[in-house]
């Protein structure tokens, strides 16, 4: 077995993803760079092992029961086990999101992405996690999950437009993060969620005020916390996020 430490990133072709990976490789993790797309997958690899980074890529579907099988199975029989999973993966489903007159079918995509897209890829990872010394989970969330920071004063202003199906993708996904914390207590499997903050990606058509290396930085962290820290919790870079 690799002495190695080992992270799965998925989403990680491009983005915050993609420095997520840079960052553990840069700590000297080997990583494995999940996404769909062949292309944009196997260039990423590329540009992380020029950088120096130990990468693969690893085909990786998270809507995709078969998919998801294949890179658990790949994962064991190339690395024996996994230090640490980010779920980075996800998709804002585009608009509008008016919950008066948005489409129900968009919901369910975004809903299938962002939060049982995370529980698949989570539970197929398990078994690799288990078999390693410090497991950590990691999933990738936003400040618009946050319901304080939604109906507080100011919330349209703060947290972004109305969108149905976004946002509360986001809070179902800390409201997941938190069972899996409950389910996972005495173990020593840590898992938490991560607010990247407004990151220029394309997501948002690039309008983000921070970098995607700035939006990797809270995910870094917390794919490397020390035994006995926190799990169960919604951190960004200046501590802890409101659920």
């Amino acid at each position: 077995m690799n002495e190695k430490r080992t992270a799965l990133v998925t989403g990680a072709n491009k983005g915050i993803g993609y420095e997520i990976a840079a960052g553990l490789g840069a700590l000297g993790w080997r990583v494995g760079v999940g996404a769909r797309d062949d292309d944009r997958r196997d260039a990423a690899v590329t540009r992380l092992r020029e950088s120096g980074v130990d990468a693969f890529g690893v085909p990786l579907d998270v809507t995709d029961d078969a998919s998801v099988a294949a890179a658990a199975e790949l994962i064991a029989d190339r690395e024996g086990r996994l230090d640490a999973l980010v779920n980075n993966a996800g998709i804002t489903g585009g608009g509008p999101q008016q919950p008066t007159t948005v489409d129900l079918d968009l919901i369910r995509r975004v809903v299938e992405t962002n939060v049982i897209g995370v529980v698949r890829v989570t539970n197929a990872m398990l078994p690799l996690l288990r078999r390693a010394a410090s497991p950590r989970i990691v999933n990738m969330s936003s400040s618009v999950g946050s319901l304080a920071r939604q109906s507080g004063p100011g919330g349209e202003t703060t947290t972004g437009p109305i969108a149905v199906a976004y946002s509360p993708s986001k809070t179902f996904l800390n409201a997941v993060t938190v069972q899996y914390a409950r389910e996972l207590a005495g173990t020593n499997v840590l898992i938490n969620a991560a607010c990247p903050g407004f990151v220029a990606t394309d997501l948002n058509g690039f309008r983000g005020v921070r970098t995607p290396q700035q939006g990797a930085a809270t995910a870094i962290r917390l794919a490397t916390l020390p035994d006995g820290g926190p799990t169960g919790g919604f951190f960004e870079d200046d501590g802890v996020v409101p659920w």
